[in-house]
């Protein structure tokens, strides 16, 4: 799930090298923190949110075959 976000994330930003994501997992549950380059916190969100739906959607669709939940945190 890490590098899916990262490769996905990393394709968008303009600082790629700045992009960080850490990983806590609890019982069925992954917890993914985001962070990017302050420049880059819209690219990533998006217009009313839309690209950061997407890519929640895309994890939600590749945590179905782990059997377990993600929660995305973008943090600046």
């Amino acid at each position: 799930m890490k590098t899916l976000l990262e490769r996905i994330v990393r394709a968008i930003v303009d600082y790629p090298e700045e992009v960080k994501v850490t990983a806590t997992e609890e019982e069925a549950t992954v917890y993914l923190k985001l962070h990017v380059h302050s420049d880059d916190i819209g690219r990533v969100i998006g217009k009313k949110g839309r690209v950061a739906s997407s890519i929640r959607t895309v994890l939600t669709a590749a945590s179905t075959r782990l059997e377990k939940r993600v929660r995305l945190d973008i943090v600046e």
